[in-house]
């Protein structure tokens, strides 16, 4: 389904402007000369109304904050920090960002090549002189920053040790990799590497005798006022601190523990909405570093293969779409994926706009959310997000019973604003089968091969469910359908063994 921001939305939305401003922190406009800030506050409730579709169909738990033109147009928080609790997601709730944590490890560092401390293109052997010297006489402080180090990315055997919260020290975590073979000569190609950045933290602690944490303090969130933002520690009590989950099935569970000082300088920091869009704007200004050297931490210093863009010092430098069309703008950000948690920065310098996107949930389509989010600020077309009719259906049977929910299946199955996969499918019909609802179950895998006919995993979930029930000559045929239409189904093959059924 799609939608557009225009002027015709933009005239019907005025009647919800005035209502609409106590959630965005705004005043109403009461002249000509607040024309600006009305088309903002339009376009804020066309974000508001987009975000909501995603938080209602169970797809972003987090908070947003989006801004224009340097100015705060929309922040809000969804879902809960806190499931167990039932304590709500805001605006200042605190979030792992995981690898948006590079950024201001690299800040950091070109902080330190400013004072002298370090530079960019000598060999770390110069300032880590007890570092092997057969890499660290070939990688500079420049590979590091941009993943061309050569440094293998696999090295995180600290993971299967025993867990002893917060306890790795930067000298262990470097001693994992520290006299591993480069996987290539540095400078020759991008690799992304969290080990080079967790060098990058251990190389700041040697030259300055401080502790990254405090480093990260001192030479960033202190003189930018960043006060809800710091090193995630499990045992220290952080107020405002979201618990991170994850989805199965459609089920929220907690997420599994992380000793966050194995992440390190790659990944351990957490912050807010709010503090990352203070950060945003003190990256227009020379605040903590000189132009020149802001400049060059911005730079498309390497093509990143993976993601079809460059990569700066910290930072991605890529074209992304604008809505649904063929417009492209260039943007400059991160994403962050740690256990439980998942985040999206983007930067856009020709608008000095950003879309920060936090969640507590492991998975969420913060790509899709910035990729609409775009096209309303720049009056494009752009998706809006489709319910699962699966997991509706599941829904209306817990609720109203198979029946209904067959009968809600056939009437919303050619919406468009529902979708229906497979897999989803094959879900439901387990949570059903878990729950003793075998005759459910099964009438919802006959609904799935009805829209599925060639789908082989659904015919042998269908077979297992009819053996259940005892109907041994159907749950046979359909085990042997699943077969013909997937020969290498060795579950099927060995059911019907067990059944007597020679293949």
């Amino acid at each position: 389904m799609t939608n557009s921001y225009s002027i015709w939305a933009q005239t019907m939305l005025t009647v919800l402007i005035i209502s609409f401003y106590s959630c965005i922190g705004q005043n109403s406009p009461g002249s000509e000369k607040n024309l600006e800030a009305q088309v903002i506050t339009s376009a804020s409730v066309e974000i508001d109304k987009l975000v909501n579709s995603y938080a209602e169909n169970g797809d972003f738990n987090g908070a947003i904050l989006v801004s224009e033109g340097g100015e705060i147009m929309y922040k809000k928080g969804f879902g809960l920090a806190n499931m167990e609790w039932n304590i709500p997601n805001q605006s200042d709730t605190k979030f792992r960002i995981g690898s948006i944590t590079k950024q201001f490890t690299a800040m950091l560092v070109v902080q330190l090549i400013v004072e002298g401390k370090l530079d960019l293109d000598k060999p770390l052997s110069t300032f880590l002189p007890d570092y092997p010297s057969e890499n660290g006489k070939k990688i500079t402080i420049h590979h590091l920053l941009t993943h061309t180090s050569g440094i293998p990315n696999s090295y995180e055997s600290t993971k299967e040790k025993p867990i002893r919260p917060d306890s790795y020290t930067a000298d262990a975590l470097v001693e994992e990799f520290a006299t591993l073979p480069l996987e290539f000569i540095p400078g020759e190609k991008f690799s992304y590497s969290n080990a080079g950045y967790t060098l990058l933290g251990y190389l700041a602690e040697k030259v300055t005798g401080k502790r990254y944490e405090e480093l990260l303090q001192e030479y960033i969130f202190t003189p930018l006022q960043m006060n809800n933002t710091g090193f995630d520690k499990h045992r220290k009590r952080i107020t405002k601190r979201a618990s991170g989950y994850f989805n199965s099935w459609g089920e929220y569970y907690n997420s599994n523990y992380i000793d966050m000082s194995t992440v390190y300088a790659a990944g351990g920091l957490y912050s807010t909405v709010e503090d990352l869009s203070i950060w945003d704007r003190a990256l227009y200004t020379a605040t903590l570093i000189p132009n020149e050297y802001l400049n060059l931490s911005f730079v498309k210093h390497v093509e990143d293969p993976d993601y079809g863009g460059h990569y700066g010092y910290g930072w991605s430098i890529k074209d992304k779409p604008i809505g649904n069309s063929e417009d492209v703008v260039e943007t400059i950000g991160h994403d962050g994926v740690i256990d439980g948690f998942c985040a999206v920065f983007t930067r856009i310098p020709s608008t000095n706009s950003s879309i920060i996107l936090l969640s507590n949930v492991r998975r969420a389509p913060l790509n899709a959310m910035t990729k609409g989010i775009m096209g309303i600020l720049y009056d494009k077309d752009y998706d809006t997000p489709k319910k699962s009719l699966a997991y509706s259906l599941l829904d209306v049977i817990y609720k109203d019973g198979i029946e209904k929910g067959k009968a809600y299946y056939h009437s919303v199955k050619n919406d468009a604003d529902f979708y229906i996969v497979e897999n989803e499918m094959n879900i439901v019909s387990y949570r059903l089968l878990e729950s003793d609802r075998t005759e459910d179950a099964a009438a919802v895998l006959r609904l799935g091969i009805e829209a599925f006919p060639n789908a082989f995993n659904l015919y042998d979930s269908y077979g297992e469910v009819l053996r259940k029930l005892g109907k041994n000559e159907e749950s046979i045929e359909n085990y042997k359908k699943s077969i013909e239409l997937n020969p290498e189904n060795q579950n099927g093959k060995r059911i019907l063994k067990e059944m007597g059924v020679d293949l």
